[in-house]
């Protein structure tokens, strides 16, 4: 396959995001685009590098055969049914997370996934951050010994609009700890090298889009919580997001201590550290700059995102496996669902539960 074609089904932000990807990649050609808002198709034509065609019905897209490969980019909540249709063809996909709002969708999309030849791959691209990649290298090597425990801090800006104001209500992303957490609950269990088993958290809508409504409904998405992840080989991983905590050095940061060694990863700084047992002590650890000068265009997520799809295009053209399986999408999705329900019932959730 001397250029694999691309269709983008979905063109706002992140639908853009793509595109400027795929751009950057060698052998890669956005060829078309769907999405029902005209603002939308519009940012996707000004972000394409050579003309594309662009439908208002992403089934246009699909029927229209020019594309080998598609990118499902497109809200939240309408990605089990795009998914349905997507997953009926012989295309190749790529899902934006979380790949569904619900665990039972998730659980659809896992059985069309298995019944199909074509890749499916879960755009779960935090593992791919050039910090966290040295990261998980370096625990792969050992460096920590047998891991304890994980913890993921993201404190950030709020929730940006989005056409029609979607992302303000939990009924269309699955709520925050589905939509913009799955991320970390995958990077957690791909860390522990185990399943999440039980979920107990604490959070609420304390400061973000108090004072929003559309259509007469009040926004109800959370901007804070803690959550803790018990896995099946005891490792222990907590969450600790702030959504109105813009004013920040470092938006994200990981930490993941064994009995050998406590590693962490600072973002933007890009840097990790490395504190071995016996070697270092507080304030004195070993200190790298982390910086992949391989990736042409870094976008919202350090050139994760690149690096996703440059292993997407790898495994296409080669009839390889997906790194980030439908099976991923989903207990991703349910840890987050595991997760709301125990802030809404005050109680620890077991996966078993949810699942």
């Amino acid at each position: 396959m001397d250029e694999l074609r691309y269709g983008i089904i979905g063109t706002g932000m992140m639908g853009v995001e793509h595109i400027e990807n795929i751009n950057a990649l060698d052998g890669a050609r956005v060829v078309a685009i769907a999405d029902p808002a005209e603002s939308s198709l519009g940012a996707g034509r000004a972000a394409a590098e050579n003309s594309v065609s662009a439908f208002s019905d992403y089934r246009s897209l699909l029927d229209d055969g020019g594309c080998d490969a598609v990118v499902v980019a497109s809200p939240n909540m309408t990605h089990i049914d795009v998914l349905r249709n997507v997953l009926a063809t012989d295309l190749a996909v790529l899902v934006e997370k979380p790949m569904c709002t619900t665990v039972e969708d998730c659980h659809a999309v896992v059985e069309m996934a298995q019944a199909r030849q074509a890749l499916v791959w879960v755009g779960l691209e935090y593992r791919y951050m050039p910090p966290v990649a040295r990261l998980i290298e370096r625990l792969a090597q050992g460096v920590a010994g047998n891991i304890h425990m994980v913890a993921i801090r993201e404190h950030r800006f709020p929730f940006l609009p989005k056409v029609d104001d979607w992302n303000r209500f939990n009924r269309n992303t699955g709520g925050t700890l589905v939509e913009k957490c799955c991320h970390f609950f995958d990077l957690m269990s791909f860390i522990a090298g185990s399943k999440a088993t039980r979920v107990m958290a604490s959070g609420g809508q304390s400061v973000n889009h108090l004072d929003e409504s559309y259509g007469g409904h009040q926004s109800d998405i959370l901007d804070n919580a803690f959550v803790v992840v018990e896995h099946e080989n005891g490792v222990r991983g907590m969450l600790d997001l702030c959504m109105f905590a813009e004013a920040t050095h470092n938006q994200e940061e990981i930490s993941v201590v064994g009995d050998k060694a406590k590693l962490e990863i600072l973002m933007p700084e890009n840097v990790i550290r490395v504190g071995r047992r016996g070697d270092h002590n507080i304030g004195r650890v070993a200190i790298d700059q982390v910086i992949d000068a391989t990736i042409p265009y870094a976008g919202y997520h350090y050139g994760s995102s690149y690096i996703e799809h440059r292993k997407f295009a790898d495994a296409v053209r080669d009839g390889g496996e997906p790194e980030v399986t439908a099976m991923d999408g989903l207990l991703s999705v349910a840890t987050g669902v595991a997760a709301h329900i125990s802030i809404e019932q005050q109680r620890p959730v077991l996966l078993s539960e949810v699942l």
